[in-house]
Formats: structure tokens, sequence, C-alpha cells
């Protein structure tokens, strides 16, 4: 019998695959603004936003200037001026409707949700994740969708925790368990939170920082051997 009863999951690189969603995104929005891409150019855009989502998690950016400023500060760089808040909406709507599934995500979940209760805990927009999950037909399986637009907060902050265990009925800290594939979001909240992390290394990266996991996945399948432990 597993000691967990509560799974916490985030969702990007969890059970949707970015990746994937972000660059038909990416390019249907430049492709819609007339504006040629390259290689170099996609890449600048993501290292710029890959370092303010980190210093959104650590609270030195607000979440209305990470998602209103990253298209124009990116594309700045390649002397094209953009409205970064217009740019951002189309984004986001391009984004809402992609939802691929991490490899055997929605089969883990669809299982677990037999004998656990599950809940969503993610860094996104409300509108965006909500949408993207109702649409992988994964949103039914969850007794509670969190989002760090609505709760006003993000994880690694002990208070997005709060908020979650404030709404889950019969919370046992013990019996808690958080997956996400983001070390400093989702496996340092689990443990400034004072619940076990799961590290799902999707992308298979050596971890040269100070944050321990209590256990590391590499596929999604790999988490039945770590619940029945």
């Amino acid at each position: 019998m597993s000691k967990y009863e509560i799974l916490l999951f985030d969702v990007d690189d969890t059970l949707l695959d970015f990746d994937l969603a972000e660059n038909a995104a990416l390019s249907r929005l430049f492709e819609q603004e007339k504006i040629a891409t390259t290689p170099t150019m996609i890449a600048r855009y993501k290292e710029i936003n890959e370092s303010m989502w980190r210093a959104f998690e650590r609270g030195e950016v607000t979440k209305n200037a990470l998602h209103n400023t990253r298209f124009s500060i990116a594309l700045k760089e390649f002397e094209l001026e953009v409205d970064g808040e217009y740019f951002e909406a189309i984004f986001q709507k391009y984004l809402q409707e992609a939802h691929h599934y991490v490899e055997g995500a929605y089969e883990l979940i669809a299982q677990l949700a037999d004998n656990y209760h599950l809940y969503v805990v993610s860094n996104g927009k409300t509108i965006t994740q909500n949408k993207r999950l109702v649409d992988a037909d994964l949103a039914k399986y969850f007794k509670g969708i969190f989002i760090s637009e609505q709760t006003g907060y993000q994880k690694p902050m002990p208070a997005f925790f709060d908020y979650v265990f404030d709404r889950i009925d019969g919370l046992n800290k013990e019996k808690t368990l958080i997956i996400g594939d983001s070390l400093t979001s989702d496996v340092k909240g689990g443990i400034l939170a004072g619940i076990d992390t799961c590290w799902f290394n999707i992308h298979n990266i050596e971890n040269t920082s100070d944050i321990l996991p209590n256990y590391e996945i590499k596929k999604l399948h790999e988490l039945y051997g770590v619940l029945e432990k």
C-alpha cells in the first residue's frame, strides 16, 4: 500500500509537452505577424523567457511584466519594435489550442485517479492551463486545479502551497507528494512546503544544484514504482 494519498502534478513538461505547444504557438504567431524568424531568434526568445520565469519564481518580476514584455524585449535585440502585450495575447490564444501529451501522461492520470486524490499545481495563466487540460481530457480526473495566476502566488513560494493546502480537505503533508519537472519550482516548492518531492527529469539533465528531491524519474511510468515503495 502506498504511503501517499494526495498527488500534486505540475502541467508543463510533466503532463503536457510544453516544447511542442510553445513551438507551435510561436510559429503561428510569427506567421500571422509576417515576421521571418531564424533559429537564433527563437533560441534567444526562449533564453529570455526562461530567465524571466526564474526571476518570477524568485519574486523579482510580476506575472504581468513577464507576459507583457518578454516578446518586446527579445525582438528588440533583432531591431524589431513590437507591442509586447498584443503579441502575448496572440501567443496565449495559440498556446491554449495546443495540448500535446507527455508520453504516458493520459494513461498514468486515468489509472491513478482510481486510488489517489489528484490535484494540479501550475505556474501559468488560468484560462490557458484550464483550456489545455480540458481539451486534453485530463481535467476530469483532478479534484482541484490550482494555477498561480488564480492563487496570487507562484511556486516555489510557500504561500502558493498554503493556498492549495487550505483548499484540500483532510490534507496530511506526510501523505502528499508533488511531481514536476522543475527543480527550482516544483521540487524546491515542495521542500519549502514540507512535502515529499518527485523530480520528473524529462530532459535527463544533471542536477548540479543543492535542491535534492526525494525521488527522481525520467519516464512517467516510473512513478508507479515510487508510489509502491
